[in-house]
């Protein structure tokens, strides 16, 4: 039984399935200074919201950096963050700071990681590739992330890939975390997902600069 046990566990992990009490959220400096600047920025920022929701319904911890405030500013508002979201100042690139590390240690085994923010090939890589090298499982929102040039976002999805984070979208990944329309959260879930504001950038198909 105990070799079934971790025989499945291994499988999963390999699969990278997920549940919400082993999960954890990582928002990476979504702030007032990059507005005008990212590409499809309103999309990284609905992405972002919709997470902090769904955390607040699944009962996942959220973690936010904020890059260089006193110059880049904060989070930007219409993210939304619950008051109380721990969120960490830093100069590193790396979200993992010796004080998110720290503060990651307190939320127990949550070995799998929900990564979103900007820049994709700067602080949002070097998270990623972090993350992995601790052994963590990381997931990428792929509707979550972006860059000031499409092809830096695009290759830096593609090297995070090869490196083995699992490349998601939010809708796919939080019904995942719900796995059954039993599950009662679904209905809360499923009217986050479909309250979202449209979004143009992600409804106008390939040549919108988001695809991998």
């Amino acid at each position: 039984a105990d070799r079934s046990t971790m025989a499945s566990m291994s499988v999963a992990r390999a699969c990278g399935r997920l549940r919400p009490e082993t999960t954890a959220f990582m928002l990476c400096d979504v702030q007032e200074r990059f507005r005008d600047l990212i590409h499809c920025m309103p999309l990284v920022v609905s992405t972002s919201k919709l997470m902090g929701d769904a955390a607040a319904v699944l009962d996942i911890p959220v973690v936010v950096t904020e890059q260089y405030p006193k110059i880049f500013g904060a989070t930007m508002a219409e993210v939304g963050c619950a008051e109380g979201t721990p969120t960490f100042a830093k100069r590193k690139f790396s979200m993992l700071t010796d004080e998110v590390t720290e503060h990651m240690a307190t939320l127990g085994d949550r070995p799998s990681i929900v990564l979103y923010g900007i820049e994709a090939h700067v602080c949002v890589q070097q998270t990623c590739l972090d993350l992995l090298q601790q052994g963590m499982e990381v997931h990428v929102l792929v509707d979550g992330v972006s860059s000031q040039r499409t092809i830096d976002r695009s290759v830096a999805l593609r090297r995070m890939e090869k490196a083995g984070a699992f490349m998601t979208t939010s809708e796919s990944l939080l019904f995942e975390l719900l796995e059954d329309s039993t599950n009662p959260n679904f209905k809360a879930i499923s009217n986050l997902v479909k309250n979202r504001p449209a979004s143009e950038e992600w409804t106008a198909g390939p040549d919108n600069g988001l695809m991998m």
